[in-house]
């Protein structure tokens, strides 16, 4: 799955001010990413605030996001919850045309063993007619898909072509690399250690601050990529403030207010997540401007 190596960006769902998906504002995203040389584009992602959002909705931001993209680059689709056999109808069901894979969180709420996760993805795996890439995030699923479970997904699931892992544990980062089949893929889900992840040996990233400064990250991966550490620390050291204030009141409330400094979107957001003050509105905006992208 060499079209999945690099940077791939988690694409935020951009409103307007009467809350409704602004389709204008998501086109532009699209593109200003393209122009940046972002490798593939993930959609309906946490990041696009899907939780929120109809199904009218998602399938509008689809179809804008397809239109925008004309088959230019690679498309990943987040289908995943904690309802495995709704996972399963919805994998069946629902138009999957224009993707090349999906992008499946694993279960929250629930709190399954790692049993359950295995049961879980594996079925998914089954009725999937794309390739999936699975999510470990545990600070929102309150569970952490450990490694072992992992490498018995990779193994045992064809289908099953990576992880895009966001526990924030390079160790466990490694030991995903070390022991992982031949050809399968360990993304990073976790903007802050991207580049140690990829100079030990892994893939690339799903990123959140890398749709807002496109360029400059998807040059860092690359130079990782081609184990040029100097010149990307340089980068990463660059960025490093950006990644921690969009982060810091939430996700996507940080990297909502970098479009707003950018001109691509307002910066509105809906219930229950809000935007961010106005101090840390005033710093990102300050950072955007002073950035050399």
């Amino acid at each position: 799955m060499q079209k999945f190596i690099g940077t791939g960006v988690a694409l935020v769902t951009p409103f307007k001010s009467d809350f409704s998906v602004d389709v204008e504002a998501l086109e532009r995203i699209v593109k200003f990413n393209i122009e940046g040389g972002i490798n593939y584009l993930v959609v309906l992602g946490t990041t696009a605030e899907a939780a929120t959002l109809t199904k009218e909705e998602k399938e509008l931001v689809k179809s804008t996001v397809k239109k925008a993209n004309n088959n230019t680059l690679p498309l990943v689709l987040g289908v995943g919850g904690n309802n495995t056999m709704e996972i399963v109808h919805q994998l069946q069901t629902e138009d999957l045309s224009g993707f090349d894979a999906i992008l499946s969180v694993s279960p929250y709420y629930n709190k399954p063993t790692q049993e359950g996760i295995y049961q879980h993805f594996k079925m998914i795996a089954a009725h999937s007619p794309l390739p999936v890439i699975i999510y470990n995030v545990p600070g929102r699923t309150s569970s952490n898909m450990l490694p072992a479970t992992v490498i018995r997904l990779a193994n045992d699931c064809d289908s099953i072509i990576g992880i895009k892992e966001a526990a924030g544990d390079i160790v466990q980062a490694m030991q995903l690399i070390k022991d992982r089949p031949e050809g399968f893929l360990v993304i990073s889900g976790d903007d802050m250690i991207t580049l140690p992840m990829v100079l030990a040996g892994g893939d690339g990233v799903i990123s959140v601050i890398g749709e807002g400064f496109p360029h400059a990250f998807s040059k860092m991966v690359q130079l990782g990529l081609e184990r040029k550490a100097d010149e990307a620390y340089q980068i990463h050291y660059q960025l490093s403030d950006s990644i921690n204030m969009i982060f810091e009141q939430g996700n996507p409330a940080g990297i909502k207010e970098v479009f707003k400094a950018l001109n691509l979107s307002e910066n509105t957001l809906r219930l229950p997540l809000v935007p961010v003050n106005s101090d840390l509105s005033n710093r990102i905006t300050q950072f955007v401007k002073e950035f050399k992208n």
